[in-house]
C-alpha cells in the first residue's frame, strides 16, 4: 500500500457514511460483504482536508483504471450509490469494486472477489474529476462521523 493507510477526503468520508446510514435497511444481502469491508476500511483510514489530499488517491468522482495479470483492464468512476450508472462506467463506493478501491492509491494492488475466486488488480491510473460534492456539511456533522483520531489528524496536517 503506497501510503500505509487508506486515505479519505473528509467530505467524501462523511457522505459515504451518511448514505450508508440512511439506506442501511434497504441494502440487499448481496452487498453486505462489500459494505462490511468498506466500514472496516473507513474505521482505520486517515482523513485529510481536500487541499492535503494526494492526487493519486481514489476519492469520490475519481476516474480509476485497474488491470489484471491476464491483461484485462477497466476504467470507471467511483460515485455515491444514488449516482451509479453501469452503462456510463460509474460505480458505487458501496459496490464490491468501489469498496475495494476507494481510499487506495495509484500503484496499489487490491484483491477483488469474483464468482470464480479472488484476483489481484493493480490500480494503474487515478485521475481526479472536476466534479465534487456540493453539499455543505456542518462542523457537527463532521464530529458525528469522524473519530477523535481522524479529527485530530485533520488539525495536524498542513
Amino acid at each position: 500500500m503506497r501510503y500505509n493507510n487508506l486515505i479519505f477526503e473528509k467530505k467524501d468520508f462523511v457522505m459515504i457514511l451518511r448514505h450508508r446510514e440512511s439506506t442501511q435497511q434497504i441494502e440487499d444481502y448481496s452487498h453486505q460483504d462489500a459494505l462490511h469491508r468498506l466500514e472496516e476500511n473507513m474505521a482505520k483510514a486517515i482523513v485529510h482536508n481536500l487541499e492535503n489530499m494526494p492526487d493519486d488517491v481514489i476519492r469520490l468522482y475519481s476516474w480509476v483504471t485497474v488491470s489484471s495479470a491476464s491483461g484485462w483492464q477497466k476504467t470507471f468512476q467511483v460515485m455515491l450509490p444514488y449516482e451509479q450508472d453501469i452503462t456510463r462506467d460509474r460505480i458505487s463506493a458501496h459496490s464490491d469494486l468501489g469498496a475495494t478501491v476507494i481510499g487506495r492509491a495509484e500503484g496499489d494492488i487490491v484483491k477483488f472477489g469474483i464468482p470464480i475466486g479472488i484476483i489481484p488488480l493493480k490500480i494503474e491510473k487515478v485521475e481526479q474529476s472536476t466534479s465534487y460534492i456540493k453539499e455543505h456539511l456542518s462542523v457537527a456533522t463532521y464530529k458525528k462521523y469522524l473519530s477523535k483520531r481522524q479529527r485530530a489528524s485533520l488539525l495536524n496536517t498542513k
